[in-house]
């Protein structure tokens, strides 16, 4: 019983640490703290690419894969395209 308990518990819990990144979200300057960051927030993180002077990042997050775009200067997400 306590095993189940447990087994329980930690399934309840699993999505209170997946959250989607939102638009002005402050994910870091570097490419290194973007991925940390989208990790951290339960993302895998694909592929990652410098375009048009931003930041772009593959992630997937419940089997959905999108691009986030970050501005380098700011940390700031400036746009996300759901695939």
């Amino acid at each position: 019983m306590r095993k189940f308990l447990i087994a329980a518990t930690m399934v309840l819990a699993l999505p209170a640490f997946a959250a989607e990144v939102a638009k002005d979200a402050e994910l870091g300057t570097t490419m290194e703290e973007v991925k940390a960051s989208l990790v951290e927030m339960g993302y895998e993180v694909r592929k990652m690419k410098m375009e048009d002077g931003k930041i772009e990042a593959y992630a997937v997050l419940d089997a959905k894969l999108s691009e986030v775009f970050v501005d380098p200067a700011t940390g700031l997400v400036t746009k996300i395209v759901d695939k």
